[in-house]
C-alpha cells in the first residue's frame, strides 16, 4: 500500500520572502561581498520550494557559520527574484535569478538580534538551520524583518 501524497508545507499564500543561505565559514562571503556586494545567482535545492519561486518575490540573504568566527551571522541583503529558479545547463545545479544586494557591515541583521525578537523565533533558519535552500518567511516575520533591515540604513 502506498502513502497518500501530502500536501507541500510551504504555499506562496504565506510567502513574505525567499531566503536563501550561505555558509560564511566555508567561503569568505565577508571579502566576495566587499568587492561585489551584488548577487545575481545563488544555487537552490530542486524540488517544490524551487518550483514556487517567479519574479518579483523578495529574497533575504541569510551567512550562516559557527559562532566562532568574529562576524555577524544573520541577513545580510535584501532583493528580489528576477526569474524563476532553473537548471544551470553548464553545471547542472540549480539557481536562482537575484536583484540582490548584500548590505554594508554595518547594515547586517546579527542572528543574535533575531533570535532576541519573538516575533522571529519561529524563523525556519532558525529552527532548521541545515535546510537546503530556499528557506522560507512569512509575512508576518517578513514585515518585521524589514523595519531592522530599514532601521539599520
Amino acid at each position: 500500500m502506498t502513502k497518500p501524497a501530502t500536501a507541500p508545507r510551504v504555499t506562496t499564500a504565506g510567502l513574505g520572502a525567499w531566503l536563501i543561505k550561505g555558509n560564511a565559514d566555508q567561503a569568505d562571503l565577508a571579502g566576495r561581498f566587499a568587492a561585489d556586494p551584488r548577487v545575481t545567482r545563488w544555487c537552490v535545492q530542486p524540488g517544490y520550494r524551487a518550483r514556487l519561486m517567479q519574479a518579483g518575490q523578495p529574497v533575504l540573504f541569510w551567512a550562516s557559520g559557527s559562532r566562532r568566527r568574529d562576524l555577524a551571522y544573520g541577513i545580510w541583503g535584501l532583493g528580489v527574484l528576477t526569474g524563476p529558479a532553473r537548471q544551470d545547463p553548464d553545471d547542472g545545479r540549480w539557481k536562482a535569478s537575484l536583484d540582490l544586494t548584500i548590505a554594508p557591515p554595518t547594515a547586517w541583521v546579527s542572528r543574535q538580534t533575531i533570535r532576541a525578537n519573538a516575533a522571529l523565533a519561529e524563523l525556519e533558519v532558525l529552527r532548521q538551520p541545515q535546510a537546503a535552500n530556499p528557506s522560507f518567511v512569512t509575512g508576518e516575520q517578513f514585515t518585521v524583518v524589514r523595519w531592522y533591515l530599514s532601521a539599520e540604513s
